[in-house]
C-alpha cells in the first residue's frame, strides 16, 4: 500500500482565552473586560495520511501484448521517475503535499520540489526537455507563478527557472510534441476560452518560447488534457470534456497557430470521473492511454487507445482509494485550493471540524477547542499561502485571523472569504455595512493585512445569505452566491477584476428559504468547482454538486440527518 502525505496543518487563528472573553463580551456588554489578547496560531483537525493502493497494470499489459502486430514505437513517457520506461503518477494530496505512485513495484514516497516553495496548485509533467535521462515539470503555483522543476526523480527536483503572470490561464497543458522537434510543448486557456501555444525550447532557464494565439472557444470544455500521440502522427493529441460528460478527442495538426484538427466525438458518461489524466503508453502499442479517477469511490480506471481517437473498453486499476488525491499532475481540471471542509457550530458554543472527501461526502466530525458560543465567526478560502481555509473573527471592531489582528472593522455586519476575487491568487474578505453597501478587502496572500477597501456597490443589504468558497461556474474565477428574502438564490460570478469584482447577477431560482442554514466547504467531490450544503429545519443536510452549466447546481443529494444540533454552518 501506498501513502498520501499530508505535509501541512489545517492552520486557524485561536486561543481559547480569546474565544472565551468574546463570548462574555456578547453576552454581557456592560461588563468591562481587559483588552483582547493576539490570537495564536492552533491546529484545526485535518485528513489523516491516507493508504494508496499499488498500480495494477497487468490488464492493459496483457492487452498490448495481444495487439503487438499493431504496435508502433512506444511513446516516450513525460514523468518516468522509477526507470521502468513509464510515466509515473505524480499528485497533490488533501494535506498539500506532493507524492509520487511509481508503474513499477518501486515504494512510493513523498516528493519535494525547490523553489519559491508556494503551494503547488498545478503540476504539468513535460518529459526529459534537455536530455539528461530526467523529466522535468511545470509546477504552477497559487500566486501566479510558473516554476520549471528539472532532474526529477522519485524523491524530489531542483528549481530551473519561475516565470510570472500565469494567473491569467485557468488551465495550463501539454498534449506532447506539437511542432515535431522531439520536445513536450505547452497549451495554456485564458478564462475567457483564448488557447495559447507555448513552444519548448529545450533550455531549462528559458523553457518556452513567447505564446502564440492558437484558438478560441474552448471556454466549454470543464477539462482540457494532452494525452500524446494517440492517432499514431507523431505529434501530441489532446481529449476535451463538457459538464455534461461528453469527451472529445482532438488530433494535432503540427500547425501553432491551430494544433487540432476539428473535434471528435468520444462518447458521453464521463462525468463520472472527477479527473482525467494522461497515461501516455502504458501498454507499449505506440498509442497514448488515459487515465480517470471515479467520483464516487475514487477508483482508478484506464482507457487503451486504439490508434484512432477511440479507446478501448476501461480496466479498473484500483479499488477505491484515490480519494486523497486533491489533483493529479496533468489532470484535465482546473485546480482548486483553499477551502474543503465545513465548520459547524452548536448553541452551546461548541465548534466541530468536518472535511470533504472529494467524492461529495463528508468526514466524521471533530472538535476544536474552545467555547465559541456568540463569537462572530467566519471561514474564509485560504487568506495565507496554505490551501486550508481560515477562521477568522471579530471583537470591539478587530478582526482576528491568522496570528495577525486589525482595526476598523466595527462598521461591517457580515464578513465572508470567497477566495482571491482580484486575480492575484491570494485570498480576500468582502464586508457588508449596516448600509447595505459592499467591499472587497485585498489579502496580502499572507494573512496579515488587506489593502485599502474598494466599493463593490449598494443594495446588498436585501440578502440574508451572502457566502462563497471558490468557483462555481467552473471558469478557475471566485464567484459568490446570495439568497434574498424572498427566498431566491443568485450567483455572481467572478470577473477577476478588483474595480468590478462580479457580473451582473444570475437567477439560479427560488425556494431556497425553506433552508434553515446554507454553506459553502468549497470543492467536496474533487472536480475543481465549489459545491454548495444546506440544512431543514427537521437537520437533513443536502448537498448541491456544480455543474457549471446554465442550471448551475445538480438536483440535491442527501448527506446526512441530525444537523438541527448546529445553530451555524461556515
Amino acid at each position: 500500500m501506498r501513502t498520501a502525505f499530508s505535509l501541512r496543518g489545517r492552520r486557524i487563528a485561536a486561543c481559547t482565552a480569546l474565544a472565551l472573553s468574546a463570548g462574555m463580551l456578547l453576552a454581557s456588554p456592560a461588563v468591562a473586560q481587559p483588552a483582547p489578547v493576539p490570537p495564536t496560531a492552533k491546529e484545526l483537525p485535518r485528513h489523516a495520511a491516507t493508504p494508496l493502493p499499488d498500480l495494477d497494470l497487468s490488464p492493459l499489459r496483457s492487452a498490448g501484448t495481444a495487439r503487438t502486430a499493431q504496435a508502433g514505437e512506444a511513446l516516450p513517457p513525460r514523468f518516468d521517475v522509477d526507470g521502468d520506461g513509464l510515466t509515473d503518477i505524480l499528485l497533490r494530496d488533501w494535506g498539500g503535499g506532493l507524492g509520487v505512485v511509481p508503474s513499477s513495484d518501486t515504494p512510493s514516497g513523498p516528493w519535494y520540489s525547490s523553489g519559491s516553495y508556494e503551494v503547488s496548485m498545478d503540476l504539468v509533467p513535460l518529459g526529459d526537455q534537455n536530455a539528461d535521462g530526467m523529466p522535468e515539470v511545470l509546477v504552477l503555483t497559487k500566486h501566479g507563478k510558473a516554476e520549471l522543476q528539472g532532474g526529477a526523480t522519485l524523491s524530489g527536483s531542483s528549481h530551473y527557472w519561475t516565470g510570472g503572470g500565469w494567473n491569467v490561464y485557468n488551465k495550463v497543458f501539454s498534449p506532447g510534441d506539437v511542432d515535431g522537434d522531439g520536445r513536450f510543448d505547452l497549451l495554456a486557456r485564458k478564462h475567457n476560452g483564448d488557447l495559447y501555444f507555448y513552444r519548448s525550447t529545450g533550455s531549462p532557464s528559458a523553457p518556452f518560447s513567447a505564446p502564440v494565439k492558437a484558438g478560441t472557444g474552448w471556454g466549454a470544455f470543464d477539462q482540457l488534457v494532452g494525452i500524446g500521440d494517440n492517432d499514431g502522427d507523431g505529434r501530441g493529441d489532446a481529449v476535451a470534456r463538457t459538464p455534461d460528460g461528453s469527451l472529445y478527442f482532438y488530433g494535432s495538426t503540427g500547425v501553432k497557430t491551430n494544433p487540432f484538427k476539428p473535434k471528435k466525438f468520444v462518447g458521453g458518461g464521463w462525468n463520472t470521473y472527477n479527473q482525467i489524466l494522461p497515461a501516455d503508453d502504458i501498454n507499449g502499442d505506440g498509442h497514448a492511454d488515459l487515465y480517470a479517477r471515479s467520483v464516487t469511490d475514487g477508483s482508478l480506471w484506464a482507457y487503451a487507445g486504439r490508434g484512432n481517437g477511440t479507446f478501448e473498453a476501461r480496466q479498473r486499476l484500483s479499488t477505491g482509494g484515490y480519494l486523497a488525491v486533491d489533483q493529479f499532475a496533468g489532470s484535465g481540471s482546473i485546480a482548486f485550493a483553499g477551502k474543503n471542509a465545513l465548520l459547524a457550530r452548536t448553541p452551546g458554543g461548541t465548534l466541530y471540524w468536518y472535511g470533504a472527501t472529494n467524492n461529495g461526502k463528508l468526514t466524521a466530525r471533530e472538535p476544536f477547542e474552545g467555547d465559541w458560543s456568540g463569537a462572530p465567526l467566519g471561514f474564509a478560502a485560504s487568506l495565507d499561502g496554505d490551501v486550508f481555509g481560515d477562521l477568522f473573527f471579530t471583537l470591539d471592531g478587530t478582526l482576528y485571523t491568522g496570528g495577525w489582528s486589525g482595526g476598523g472593522w466595527g462598521s461591517y455586519n457580515h464578513v465572508f472569504g470567497p477566495g482571491d476575487l482580484n486575480g492575484d491568487g491570494k485570498g480576500d474578505l468582502l464586508t457588508r455595512d449596516r448600509s447595505g453597501v459592499l467591499y472587497l478587502q485585498r489579502g496580502n496572500g499572507e494573512g496579515t493585512g488587506f489593502a485599502s477597501r474598494l466599493r463593490v456597490g449598494s443594495g446588498w443589504g436585501q440578502y440574508n445569505r451572502l457566502i462563497g468558497a471558490g468557483d462555481v461556474s467552473g471558469d478557475g474565477r471566485a464567484d459568490i452566491l446570495a439568497r434574498d428574502g424572498s427566498g431566491v438564490l443568485w450567483l455572481y460570478k467572478g470577473t477577476g477584476v478588483s474595480t468590478r469584482p462580479f457580473e451582473t447577477r444570475y437567477r439560479i431560482g427560488g425556494g431556497w428559504n425553506a433552508y434553515r442554514q446554507i454553506a459553502a466547504p468549497g470543492d467536496m467531490d474533487g472536480d475543481g468547482r465549489a459545491d454548495l450544503l444546506a440544512t431543514t429545519s427537521g437537520g437533513t443536510l443536502y448537498r448541491y454538486h456544480s455543474t457549471a452549466t446554465k442550471g448551475v447546481f445538480a438536483p440535491r443529494a442527501a448527506v446526512g440527518g441530525g444537523w438541527q444540533v448546529y445553530s451555524n454552518l461556515y
